[in-house]
C-alpha cells in the first residue's frame, strides 16, 4: 500500500489522465482513472464524470469509498459512471489504480469478441507481452470480455464475480463495444499493462489471428 500523500497521488493521477488523452486513448470525456489512498481511509480518489481527461486536476477527482464507490464526501462533482466497476476491482483484487481508456486495438477486439448476454474468455498464447503482466504462467491466459450492460453496476457484478471464481484473471478486461480497464499496484503498472494488452490486441488484428473465444458461467443474470 502506498504511503504518499493524497495530494500527491491526485496530482499522479491527473498527470496519467492527461498523458493517456494525449495518447487518443481518451477521446472526448471517455475514459476513467482511480487510485486509493493510504490506509486507514479505504477510499480512493476517481476522475468526475463528464470531464475532459486531457484538462483533469486535483480539482477534478472525487473521493470514494473504495470498496462501494459511494461518494465519500458531499459535492458538486460526480464520480465516473463507471465507479461501480472500480469499486468491484478494489474489493475483489490487491488493485491500487485502475485504469478505463477506448485505446483503438483493445476497443475493436472488444467490438469482434461481443456476446449479447454472457461473458466470454479470449485466448491469448504465446505473445511475449504476456510477461509484462504479471501472471504466474505468462506463456498464456484468458482475457475476460463482459456484456456492456446499459446499467453499468450490473457489469460490476459480472466482473466480481469472476474474479471470485478466478483466482489466476489477468489484471485486465474488455467490456464488449466498450473499451479496456487494467489495474495494478500503481497508476504506473496499472498503465505499463494497459500498453502490453493493447500491443497485443494491435497484433492480433494485423496478423488476422483467430480470436478464440470460450464461454463462463460466472456472469450475473
Amino acid at each position: 500500500m502506498s504511503e504518499r500523500r493524497p495530494d500527491e497521488l491526485a496530482d499522479e493521477l491527473s498527470l496519467f489522465s492527461r498523458a493517456l488523452y494525449g495518447q487518443g486513448w481518451m477521446p472526448g470525456t471517455s475514459g476513467n482513472l482511480s487510485v486509493r489512498l493510504p490506509c486507514p481511509t479505504g477510499q480512493a480518489l476517481i476522475t468526475a464524470s463528464g470531464r475532459d481527461k486531457g484538462e483533469i486536476t486535483a480539482q477534478d477527482l472525487v473521493r470514494i469509498d473504495a470498496a462501494t464507490g459511494e461518494p465519500s464526501r458531499p459535492g458538486p462533482l460526480r464520480a465516473s459512471a463507471e465507479v461501480s466497476i472500480h469499486a468491484a476491482l478494489y474489493r475483489g483484487t490487491g488493485a491500487e489504480a485502475v485504469i478505463h481508456v477506448h485505446s483503438p486495438y483493445a476497443t475493436a477486439v472488444a467490438c469482434l469478441t461481443r456476446t449479447a448476454s454472457s461473458t466470454s474468455l479470449l485466448h491469448l498464447e504465446r505473445f511475449e507481452l504476456l510477461k509484462g503482466l504479471g501472471l504466474t504462467d505468462p506463456s498464456s491466459t484468458d482475457l475476460p470480455v463482459f456484456p456492456n450492460w446499459p446499467q453499468v453496476p450490473r457489469i460490476a457484478d459480472d466482473v466480481h464475480a469472476h474474479l471470485r471464481s478466478t483466482p489466476g484473471a489477468p489484471p485486465g478486461l474488455l467490456i464488449a463495444d466498450h473499451g479496456i480497464t487494467t489495474w495494478g499496484c500503481d497508476l504506473a503498472q496499472a498503465r505499463n499493462r494497459l500498453e502490453c494488452l493493447e500491443a497485443i490486441c494491435q497484433l492480433l488484428l494485423l496478423t488476422r489471428a483467430e480470436l478464440r473465444l470460450s464461454p463462463t458461467s460466472d456472469s450475473v443474470s
